[in-house]
């Protein structure tokens, strides 16, 4: 029997991944990367306005260079042997579509207009309008529509992010025809679909960000959404009422991009999901295992079954969605803002006076810095001499999104050193990551095993230990770097016709266990009293005044909550959402 092979396309934060699978054994045989250029040089953000951009441009020729780097890897024959295709992207980031199907940051009049490019996961400009929606929920006038994603919209999703984009730019407003997520618009743009009608959407996205549910018919009502912003009156229409889980087909391969790739045309193309949500699938993901995914922020993914929470929802959470992982399971996404993104900000942090050295020198000083820190942290105890930092730098995702918190160090002393404060960003990641298992359980979802993925799990064993040792449980580490990728492919694998379903497809190609981290009984000990003291920095930094967002000239952001009756940016939200719970 001829060798059958899957192509998983992964679009991760910095760089887009394609990954040649075997689909009997789940073998990795080949892999290309290609970094996004435009957004390598810093092009269209500003992050001190928390404002995170990526020019379409940069996906599209990203893509076309990583699956022919594949391609040139793979064993000889491999082209022909591809029997379905994949596609993976970070989320929730939203892309303005012309009435044409183009995205409008293709066009050359929006090409350099931020507010017509992708508006990456990590935007958090849209603070005032994720407020604005969580009031209009919760004031009786509307359903509660937060009720699937946890009960807090996030500045992070669908609606905020558009609503914000319309409310500040007029050009783009009357362009933008309709708006897809990333993870949609790449399977469009593969099968040449043209009408952005036709455009197949991931229940995936649509759940966990759009607040579709089949409980109202689907999105949020015209209505409701006209009242959070105006200009989205009749978005509603030309989106979409039905979504499809990733095990479906989106279409076909294009003649064009086949030429581009150097693949036969016609191949199937599997509906996209967002990265995290392969990634569990990669990863062999089951009921009641957390599966971490540890990247620049990190994901964390939980299956239930349905019958485990009925009518049920999980209060601060990301989202449950039926069939958002599994098809006939429901997929529960929590999260923390920054994690990769902390270290990475410590290390430009140190390195800043580095900037007068030749580009040769600084970039080997700049390379060995994060392992020099991490082989000082290893060699300090427990919280060190007492320094412990808070982990909410680009705010908090999960328990109870609030994108207006900010991180922060306590306990320091002259003694204090670089590594000693590089360690309590670890020991905060930790305990951010602890906090969100006590949610979990808190609510009656119990979790039985805690699962990593990606590449700090797989380069870091520091990082690792201290989460088994915060969490008091034993910390498992999948062999496969590329579980997203992997399980973008096991989509590939399913829609080409070689498993039936995803289940089937994990059972086979899912990655293995590399190494299990168990917790050290007296750093348990200790980290008790130190999540403690993460808790109460945590209150005590809550509680201060919320920093001004940047205003725009056009309706600022502040007036536009306050006519809203929005609540107020910072702590009263805060003591809001660590209050009674809603009934359901």
């Amino acid at each position: 029997m001829p060798r059958r092979l899957a192509l998983g396309l992964d679009f991760g934060t910095d760089s887009v991944r394609a990954l040649v699978v075997d689909v009997r054994s789940g073998a990795e045989l080949a892999a290309g990367v290609a970094p996004f250029a435009q957004w390598a040089a810093g092009r269209h953000c500003d992050p001190a306005a928390q404002r995170f951009r990526q020019h379409p441009q940069d996906h599209l020729d990203a893509l076309r260079v990583a699956v022919r780097a594949a391609l040139r890897q793979a064993p000889r024959g491999a082209a022909g042997q591809i029997i379905g295709i994949g596609v993976d992207t970070t989320g929730s980031s939203p892309l303005p579509i012309a009435a044409d199907g183009t995205a409008l940051g293709l066009l050359p009049e929006f090409s350099a207009d931020p507010d017509a490019l992708c508006v990456l996961w990590k935007d958090h400009t849209a603070v005032a309008e994720a407020e604005q929606l969580n009031a209009l929920a919760h004031g009786g006038r509307f359903p509660d529509y937060t009720r699937w994603t946890g009960g807090i919209y996030s500045s992070e999703w669908w609606w905020a992010k558009i609503a914000h984009v319309l409310r500040g730019n007029r050009r783009v407003a009357a362009a933008a025809h309709t708006w897809m997520e990333h993870c949609d618009w790449i399977p469009f743009v593969l099968t040449g679909a043209g009408d952005p009608a036709r455009a197949v959407r991931s229940r995936c996205a649509a759940g966990h960000k759009a607040l579709w549910h089949d409980s109202w018919g689907g999105l949020p009502a015209e209505d409701f959404l006209v009242a959070l912003e105006p200009r989205l009156r009749g978005l509603r229409a030309r989106l979409y009422g039905a979504t499809v889980t990733v095990n479906q087909p989106a279409g076909r391969l294009s003649p064009a991009w086949a030429r581009s790739f150097g693949l036969p045309a016609g191949i199937p193309v599997a509906s996209g999901a967002f990265d995290a949500h392969l990634g569990a699938v990669g990863a062999g993901a089951r009921p009641q295992v957390l599966v971490k995914v540890m990247g620049t922020s990190t994901c964390d993914m939980l299956l239930a079954r349905p019958h485990q929470l009925t009518a049920r929802t999980v209060r601060g959470i990301c989202g449950q969605v039926e069939g958002s992982i599994l098809p006939g399971l429901v997929g529960l996404e929590a999260g923390q803002s920054a994690f990769g993104d902390l270290y990475a900000w410590f290390r430009s942090l140190l390195a800043w006076p580095l900037a007068g050295l030749p580009a040769g020198q600084r970039q080997r000083a700049f390379a060995a810095m994060l392992p020099a820190l991490e082989a000082a942290a290893r060699t300090r105890p427990p919280l060190g001499t007492g320094e412990i930092a808070l982990d909410w730098f680009n705010g908090r995702r999960t328990p109870d999104a609030d994108q207006t918190l900010r991180g922060g160090f306590a306990g320091l002393h002259l003694g204090s050193d670089a590594p000693a404060l590089y360690r309590a960003l670890i020991e905060a990641s930790a305990f951010g990551a602890r906090a969100i298992v006590e949610r979990f359980e808190a609510e009656g979802v119990p979790v039985r095993g805690v699962l990593a993925i990606g590449g700090i799990a797989r380069k870091s064993p520091l990082v690792m230990q201290i989460c088994a040792d915060v969490l008091g449980r034993p910390l498992q580490v999948a062999a496969s770097d590329q579980c997203c990728a992997l399980g973008a492919a096991m989509a590939g694998a399913v829609v080409g016709g070689a498993h039936a379903t995803l289940a089937a497809a994990q059972g086979a190609m899912a990655s293995g266990i590399e190494r299990t981290y168990r917790p050290v009984a007296r750093a348990v000990a200790v980290y008790e009293g130190g999540y403690r003291r993460y808790r109460e920095l945590g209150e005590r930094l809550a509680a201060l005044p919320a920093a001004a967002p940047p205003v725009r000239k056009a309706r600022g952001a502040q007036a536009v909550a306050a006519s809203s009756g929005a609540a107020a940016a910072g702590p009263r939200r805060v003591r809001l959402a660590a209050g009674a719970r809603k009934k359901s």
